[in-house]
């Protein structure tokens, strides 16, 4: 009776591990799929552009010409964008996450809160787009301008950075913060020495999220009005004499790189795809390099601290 049972467990045991590996053989095929699909057009992006590379390729603006165009205005708006962005959507959405986690009361108002911003999170880029074109553009006067694009692009972002920010600050133990309380830290020292620091791992991971969405969207700078073909940049934010530090830029017209590439592949000739297979491989580098910024300063925090 007893090697009976045994043999029957042991056929149970051989039974789940076949199930393990079917499930592990459809998650590696799953998985293979999307990565070799990316590999495939990325692989196809650079054959196409790499002729297109160069140094005039960066430092050239766009033209009829599709030999002579280049991206210059498209990489220095989205940089400019992109910063914005992060100075508005990253001390907003960090703030907020920290306040409904950590002093907010548990009440019908924060549930109410927390549910528009877990919606808001889902909501097409477009709709932020419109909002900001009546909002920014309009109610506010900023016009068609970096500034504008920068808030909306924050706006965007800013519900991913709040929903990060709480995810990460939730999964802190308890402990600490009674131990912190225990020495006789207030709330604020609390979050400031401790809190954060042990969270800022997860909250650099959504704002690398949100950050990543932003730079790649077109729908709401066309809404706002982005340029779809300029030959200037915006005036520059260091200047040679006292203050040293010019705003003038924030209120200049723009475009991006998203809508730089809309309008090459919009075209019928060939030489403009090459463009726009050189200006999108640009744009996943952008990408890359921010997001390479941002796991590297993930990394050094969840290095320097000590549970």
């Amino acid at each position: 009776m007893q090697n009976r049972d045994l043999g029957q467990i042991r056929r149970i045991i051989a039974r789940h591990k076949r199930w393990d590996t079917v499930f592990m053989v459809i998650g590696m095929l799953a998985l293979l799929v999307g990565v070799l699909s990316f590999t495939a057009l990325f692989a196809d992006m650079v054959i196409k552009g790499a002729p297109r590379l160069s140094a005039d390729f960066f430092v050239n603006f766009p033209s009829r010409r599709a030999g002579e165009a280049g991206i210059l205005s498209a990489w220095v708006g989205s940089t400019l964008v992109m910063l914005v962005t992060a100075l508005f959507a990253v001390p907003l959405g960090v703030a907020s996450g920290v306040y409904l986690e950590e002093y907010a009361r548990k009440n019908w108002v924060t549930d109410i809160i927390e549910i528009n911003i877990t919606n808001l999170a889902g909501v097409p880029s477009i709709v932020y787009g419109l909002l900001a074109l009546g909002l920014f553009v309009y109610q506010f006067g900023l016009g068609q301008s970096i500034l504008s694009a920068g808030l909306t692009l924050a706006l965007l972002i800013l519900p991913v950075v709040i929903v990060a920010t709480r995810e990460s600050i939730r999964a802190i133990p308890q402990h600490i913060r009674e131990g912190s309380y225990a020495l006789g830290a207030t709330q604020w020292q609390t979050v400031k020495d401790h809190i954060l620091p042990y969270s800022a791992g997860g909250i650099l991971t959504g704002v690398i999220i949100g950050m990543a969405r932003a730079i790649g969207e077109t729908a709401p700078i066309i809404t706002i009005g982005a340029l779809t073909f300029i030959a200037f940049l915006p005036p520059s934010p260091l200047q040679s004499t006292p203050p040293f530090i010019s705003f003038e830029w924030v209120m200049a017209p723009f475009t991006v790189m998203p809508i730089q590439i809309f309008n090459w592949t919009s075209r019928p000739e060939a030489a403009f795809q090459n463009n726009a297979a050189a200006a999108g491989f640009v744009l996943v580098l952008m990408t890359l390099v921010m997001n390479g910024l941002a796991i590297y300063l993930r990394y050094r925090l969840r290095k320097n601290i000590k549970w």
